[in-house]
């Protein structure tokens, strides 16, 4: 039986949907990408080097026993920003205790010439230029806060839920699947996403999760550049090499 309303697949959609879902799908592609750049160049450095890595993953959120939160960022993300000298001096001073006085003498000037251009001035950065601050990210690394994780994951889950929805909703109009396989796709990203921010609650309890942190950010970014890229095919590709096939025929067939 075929389905009754004969445009509502991707690949005869109306020109202006097209532009319109084409719009979003390209803004979202380049958001995703956008984001996953930035896990790169944030907890990508956790450990020193560029590049994701299981111990990135333990440091970010289960914390680094063997330094702080402030020597993890000089040898990490923050090492391109003050010299081999000063970083040494730094984190010789977080090592010894974070001394007051010494910090006033000799490392304070220090972090204002190097990082107070930052720091201090964007309020989503620690402002390290202040003593009290800087003591705190000198102590032992103990990873993402219980209040960082709760504020992380509910901005995660009600946004990229809607990512998801709407990629999902332009997916589902698309046509040669199976209807098990084209759910399967759907539901997908919403549970890696799930898995995803799950593990960061595991592994802050056991750095074993970590490897969970990865396999739910590679799901559902592969699940999501799947439908993606589907959807641009089928709505621009697909209508100019199938303009012999009853395209509704074919999805009746394989549902």
């Amino acid at each position: 039986m075929k389905n009754s309303v004969s445009w509502l697949n991707l690949p005869s959609l109306a020109l202006p949907l097209k532009a319109l879902f084409t719009g979003y799908i390209m803004l979202v592609g380049i958001g995703l990408m956008m984001a996953g750049l930035q896990v790169l160049l944030t907890h990508g450095m956790a450990d020193g080097k560029f590049g994701i890595s299981v111990d990135d993953i333990v440091y970010s959120y289960y914390g680094n026993t063997t330094g702080s939160k402030l020597e993890s960022k000089l040898n990490g993300s923050m090492k391109a920003h003050a010299s081999s000298e000063d970083r040494l001096t730094i984190i010789k001073w977080a090592r010894g205790g974070a001394d007051k006085a010494e910090w006033e003498t000799t490392v304070h000037p220090i972090v204002e010439q190097n990082c107070g251009k930052c720091h201090g001035m964007i309020p989503s950065l620690p402002d390290i230029t202040d003593y009290n601050v800087a003591a705190k990210e000198a102590k032992l690394d103990e990873g993402a806060t219980v209040s960082t994780l709760a504020r992380v994951s509910h901005i995660h889950l009600f946004g990229i839920s809607f990512i998801f929805f709407f990629i999902g909703f332009i997916f589902s109009l698309s046509v040669g699947f199976n209807k098990w396989v084209k759910s399967g796709l759907i539901i997908f990203p919403f549970l890696f996403l799930i898995v995803d921010i799950s593990s960061w609650w595991l592994t802050k309890i056991d750095p074993g999760f970590a490897w969970l942190v990865i396999i739910g950010g590679i799901g559902y970014s592969i699940a999501a550049g799947v439908m993606l890229l589907t959807s641009l095919y089928q709505m621009w590709v697909m209508p100019l090499r199938q303009k012999h096939v009853d395209i509704n025929a074919w999805e009746d067939d394989l549902s």
